[in-house]
């Protein structure tokens, strides 16, 4: 398969990529909103619900943590068009039952529980694909864009929901039609050789047990980032300050705006800076600002924190993923993404359900605290361990 040069920015298997990212993050969008509604219209309570967010969450690190046998024996395209054949199956469940847990079961096969960046099994094996259908100098580049194709795509598809009235079954429709626009997207790409791990010349590459540690780290940050989640920051505004809907909504309409930027910023950076000092400081200065939100004396200074934090908080993003890609060999790439992302899927299940009991049995600001402490933690962990490493 020819891979992306100078002529050609993004190759076809990347192309196809994009189409498929775009039609599911739509999708994964409006169901982050509508899923947790429907499920209450259906009976569940707040508990019942976290259950579903935990079972969820977990049935897409397990995936995460398979697809990546299917994808080194066959590869990565034969294991995202099973993957795909599971979001058919499960918006066909979707559209023809109304029993809650096998609604619960069906957003578990269907992968419903990542958000808008995603951590599981489809972004283990595209960024895999991308990476090996981009010009080296450009990898980063088209990291960032398949990134922010993802924070567009779950934007419009959130905005969509307000648009479906009292029947959810057109949603429904669409996550089946995207089932399908993907299938047909990985079904058209060009087969590539199966990458067998038969030579294993270590030199200057980094080892598995590399990849594990980095695994180990990368759990760190997620781990952390569940203490900040977007609805607990919505929280502490409406609570602290008693911003209303209308505020919010402006709030964090920016925030996710600038939070797509960010990417396209590391793309403009990186080549300046480097791969590892453009992933780690930038992260370093959002978890500072992430603190000082807290801290805000005043609604708009805390809301001026919270926008430049998030205009530097994606950067790590596509710089991580292509380091991740650079530092091991080809044949390494499936086991490194699987495993990267299932340590942060996992990590991301724990914390959002200790943050409710850290704001009652401390107080409301601690986990601006943990989440910015932990993530200061990660980034210097993050440093000392790759600032040396040599990627491809």
């Amino acid at each position: 398969m020819p891979i992306a040069g100078a002529g050609s920015r993004v190759g076809h298997n990347a192309r196809l990529v994009f189409l498929a990212k775009s039609a599911r993050t739509f999708c994964y969008g409006a169901l982050g909103v509508l899923l947790p509604v429907y499920l209450t219209e259906l009976g569940f309570d707040a508990g019942q619900l976290g259950i579903a967010v935990t079972l969820t969450l977990l049935a897409s690190t397990a995936m995460t943590f398979m697809v990546r046998w299917p994808a080194e024996r066959w590869g990565p395209r034969a294991a995202l068009m099973a993957q795909a054949s599971l979001i058919v199956v499960s918006a066909i469940a979707f559209l023809l039952t109304r029993q809650p847990w096998v609604v619960v079961a069906a957003a578990m096969a269907g992968n419903v529980a990542v958000g808008t960046g995603e951590t599981g099994p489809f972004l283990s094996l595209e960024q895999v694909i991308v990476t090996r259908d981009a010009a080296r100098e450009r990898l980063t580049t088209t990291l960032s864009y398949y990134n922010l194709i993802g924070y567009a795509a779950a934007g419009l598809g959130a905005a969509a929901v307000t648009r479906l009235g009292a029947s959810h079954q057109p949603l429904f429709a669409v996550f089946l039609l995207s089932g399908l626009t993907q299938l047909v997207a990985y079904g058209l790409m060009r087969r590539e050789p199966v990458r067998h791990a038969a030579t294993r010349e270590a030199a200057g590459t980094p080892s598995r047990p590399f990849v594990r540690r980095l695994a180990v780290i990368f759990a760190l940050d997620s781990f952390a980032g569940g203490f900040v989640v977007q609805s607990l920051i919505a929280y502490w505004f409406y609570t602290r300050f008693g911003l209303g809907l209308e505020a919010l909504g402006w709030i964090f309409f920016g925030v996710q705006i600038l939070s797509g930027l960010s990417l396209l910023l590391a793309a403009r950076v990186a080549p300046r800076l480097g791969l590892v000092n453009t992933m780690v400081f930038s992260h370093l200065i959002s978890n500072v600002l992430l603190i000082g939100v807290a801290l805000a004396p005043v609604a708009w200074l805390a809301v001026a924190f919270l926008l430049a934090r998030h205009l530097l908080s994606q950067m790590d993003v596509p710089t991580r993923q292509t380091f991740l890609m650079l530092a091991v060999r080809d044949h390494e790439r499936e086991h490194a993404a699987s495993l990267t992302n299932m340590s942060r899927t996992l990590a991301q299940s724990v914390s959002p359900a200790l943050t409710g009991l850290v704001m009652q049995g401390a107080w409301l600001m601690a986990p601006f605290f943990l989440g910015g402490g932990l993530k200061i933690v990660y980034d210097l962990w993050l440093y000392a361990t790759i600032r040396h490493v040599k990627t491809s």
